[in-house]
């Protein structure tokens, strides 16, 4: 899969769920994750993030909004249960994300959803736990833009295998063919 993303959590409330989000992150390759605003027990998280994933994802933990940055070129969607929020199967992901919800009891502010490039939902009756709608759009990301085939049109799984990248002839190679043949 080309490109890269980092998720991350506006404040928090429960750093068990912190944890296990930082936890999934690592499990689905994120390349960073991060914090903004938010105060909690580091070693509360530690105890769902059973895979020590800091050790392996660098971890950024911005004190506010203000000193939040992204790399040139990431685009940040918010994950965010509102009317106007494109839903999650219907999305796009860019190449490069970061990918941003609101603390289990708080939404994101609305500082944070102005610098929103895009806003998606997870279409869902009610809000779900942090850690979840974070794994949910990580796994999103994952079918959308990873190496599976498509699904089939009938119940069960792919009849074949989508092929594989196959690299042509350097274009100097073919240039000269083309140079012989003329």
């Amino acid at each position: 899969m080309r490109g890269y993303f980092g998720i991350g959590v506006e404040g928090v409330s429960k750093p068990m769920n912190l944890g296990s989000l930082l936890r999934s992150a690592h499990a689905f390759g994120a390349s960073f994750a991060f914090t903004i605003g938010a105060a909690f027990d580091a070693r509360a998280a530690a105890r769902a993030d059973t895979s020590s994933s800091l050790a392996s994802l660098p971890f950024h933990a911005y004190p506010d909004l203000a000193s939040f940055t992204l790399p040139h070129g990431c685009r940040l969607v918010g994950i965010e249960l509102l009317d106007e929020a494109i839903d999650l199967p219907s999305f796009t992901h860019p190449g490069q994300a970061a990918y941003v919800l609101g603390a289990e009891r708080a939404n994101l502010s609305p500082a944070l959803l102005a610098r929103c490039d895009f806003l998606v939902r997870i279409p869902t009756r009610f809000c779900i736990n942090l850690a979840i709608a974070g794994s949910l759009a990580m796994y999103d990301r994952m079918i959308s833009l990873g190496p599976f085939a498509e699904r089939p049109v009938r119940a069960g799984g792919p009849t074949a295998l989508r092929p594989g990248h196959s690299h042509g002839e350097p274009l100097w190679k073919r240039r000269r063919e083309r140079g012989r043949a003329s």
